[in-house]
């Protein structure tokens, strides 16, 4: 397993807190907080991670060290986490993967994502887009699901690997639309699309800033967005609901997590700063435009959104037979 650490550097001094958390919570940090992502550098929750990290490290005066601790479909970096003392100084950025699909997915987790954390907020949604090779005819949803019925078993859809949302995401589809498609994995999202452009795969579902470059010269065509409504960044192109599968709406979500036990005055410390964080402006200038909608949410509803994603992609895993590669 290969490990990748660096240190968010800490280029200004700490930020005053306001005097309500300064009287209740504890002295924090008071040493190196470590900020745990389950995947390997370069991707949105390596990229979530250093950006929050880096302007919570100038507020606190003190370093956060960015451990990213890949494989197992982040059940490794979850379980670090999960067994961590719950003092704050291990943190981690969780998503739909670590603490939905997880659960279905793996049979003997080492971690329970609901009885082993402290959800403290959200700080992200990414909606995926419906993408297609340009030879296939179909301008919509609705179309590709009239082909698909055509042509019962035919199309392939690509995915970046087993038990992923790139791979649930379509099984989704698959289950709603009632057609019949084929799976076809790949070893990461750039094998993926490089397959689709080149025709050997028809179909495939992908976030916007890795599918959007080949969208627009032409190699690939964009049909539908995941989301319940059309994303401000393409409000031409129509949501799946459209002409699709009425009610569907998918997104890969993101939060932020501790060890179970964090203290209540440190929780709602944390997540005010992580608050206000996401609400300055040159966070939202770096992720909007990468089809990336930050959000914050309280603890209480990041903790039941979760509860409420668990039976949903359990039944997804399940129709779909997933099993970890």
């Amino acid at each position: 397993m290969k490990l990748a650490f660096s240190c968010v550097v800490v280029i200004a001094g700490p930020l005053l807190v306001s005097g309500a958390f300064a009287q209740s919570a504890p002295a924090y940090p008071v040493k190196p907080v470590r900020w745990v992502g389950a995947f390997a550098a370069g991707g949105p929750v390596d990229g979530l991670s250093r950006a929050v990290a880096q302007k919570l490290a100038q507020r606190w005066g003190q370093p956060v060290i960015i451990d990213n601790r890949s494989g197992a479909g982040g059940t490794l970096g979850a379980d670090l986490v999960a067994k961590a003392a719950p003092d704050g100084h291990t943190l981690m950025t969780g998503h739909v993967g670590t603490h939905a699909i997880n659960a279905a997915l793996y049979r003997k987790l080492s971690y329970d994502p609901v009885r082993d954390f402290t959800p403290i907020s959200l700080i992200a949604y990414m909606p995926f887009v419906l993408l297609t090779h340009p030879a296939v005819p179909a301008k919509n949803a609705g179309e590709l699901i009239a082909l698909a019925k055509a042509r019962p078993g035919q199309l392939n859809y690509a995915s970046a690997g087993i038990g992923g949302p790139t791979h649930l995401i379509p099984e989704l589809f698959k289950t709603m639309a009632r057609i019949n498609v084929v799976h076809v994995s790949y070893k990461g999202n750039t094998a993926a699309l490089t397959d689709l452009v080149s025709g050997q795969v028809q179909m495939m579902f992908s976030n916007l800033l890795t599918s959007m470059p080949f969208v627009r010269v032409g190699k690939l065509r964009a049909i539908g967005i995941s989301t319940a409504k059309r994303s401000p960044q393409l409000p031409d192109l129509p949501a799946i609901a459209e002409s699709g599968p009425p009610g569907f709406d998918v997104t890969a979500w993101y939060g932020v997590l501790a060890p179970a036990g964090l203290p209540g005055p440190l929780l709602e410390r944390l997540n005010a700063e992580i608050a206000q964080t996401l609400g300055l402006p040159e966070m939202r200038e770096r992720f909007v435009p990468q089809g990336i909608d930050l959000t914050s949410s309280t603890p209480q509803h990041f903790a039941e959104l979760i509860k409420s994603e668990l039976p949903k992609w359990r039944k997804v895993v399940n129709d779909a037979g997933a099993v970890p590669e």
